[in-house]
């Protein structure tokens, strides 16, 4: 489904800022595959996300999702076949307007039509939203004329997961998605995520900072170091890994300790 080869990106190259940030990267998955993605501030976990959903072009290396190149598919395109959430609940909706028509631009995103989306939404589409909000378990189906301003981080994320898969993208990048989040919100943001790509079959690729998150959720997970994937397990090894386990194999894997306190302290 996604197919990464030898992809490099240098920001700021030739000045005192120059940063590599992803180096010589390729990562392969497969339909339905849910890997989660950990690692040290600066290891290019974001980055790797962007450069999948267009917000840069890289300087080498290709892309390709579902067989087709999409190295030079500028992200609005992308967008149509790509779903993500950041780790602000503020992004991905527009606060001023309502419920309904948020989820009505996310309904029609994949349109080719040049008019409002807003004339194609009838009362079937209405009623589906209703539906589908009506599973996230926190009564949004009865505000649906309420501007997206007024919810809560958690309902706004949760929305905004419903956004993105509303239309089954063929991938969904999710950056921390959770981090910002009380824990009992984030838990149910989390169980939320588990069931919708599940239920719809979605290949997945779950940036975060928890070490024992990242070996629950979804079938692989991927460590990564200075721009590159340093370990990448799945199956039986993972089934049976702790997070200590996890740390060896970093260690080994890098030459070094993983030293960001945050990943540590994580429950």
């Amino acid at each position: 489904m996604l197919r990464i080869d030898h992809v490099s990106k240098t920001f700021n190259l030739g000045t005192v800022n120059e940063k590599t940030a992803l180096s010589d990267l390729s990562l392969h998955l497969k339909p339905g595959d849910f890997a989660s993605i950990i690692g040290s501030n600066g290891a290019g976990k974001s980055t790797l996300l962007g450069a999948i959903a267009g917000s840069f072009i890289v300087d080498s290396g290709s892309i390709a999702l579902d067989g087709r190149d999409i190295t030079f598919t500028p992200d609005h395109r992308r967008s149509v076949v790509i779903g993500r959430l950041f780790q602000d609940p503020l992004r991905g909706t527009a606060p001023s307007m309502t419920i309904e028509e948020n989820l009505a631009l996310a309904y029609l995103r994949s349109t080719k039509e040049r008019t409002s989306p807003f004339s194609r939404i009838g009362k079937k589409d209405k009623e589906f939203f209703a539906e589908k909000l009506k599973l996230l378990g926190m009564g949004l189906e009865d505000r649906m004329r309420q501007p997206v301003g007024l919810l809560s981080g958690g309902q706004r994320q949760a929305l905004t997961l419903l956004m993105a898969t509303l239309v089954t993208p063929k991938l969904l990048l999710l950056d921390e998605h959770t981090a910002a989040l009380d824990p009992g919100t984030a838990e149910k943001v989390l169980e939320l995520t588990r069931i919708i790509v599940a239920d719809n079959h979605i290949t997945c690729l779950m940036v975060t900072h928890n070490m024992k998150q990242a070996l629950d959720m979804g079938n692989r997970t991927l460590m990564m170091a200075g721009g590159r994937i340093v370990l990448d397990v799945s199956g039986d090894e993972r089934a049976g890994m702790t997070v200590d386990g996890l740390l060896r194999r970093f260690r080994a894997g890098t030459g070094h300790e993983l030293d960001n306190d945050r990943m540590l302290l994580s429950d």
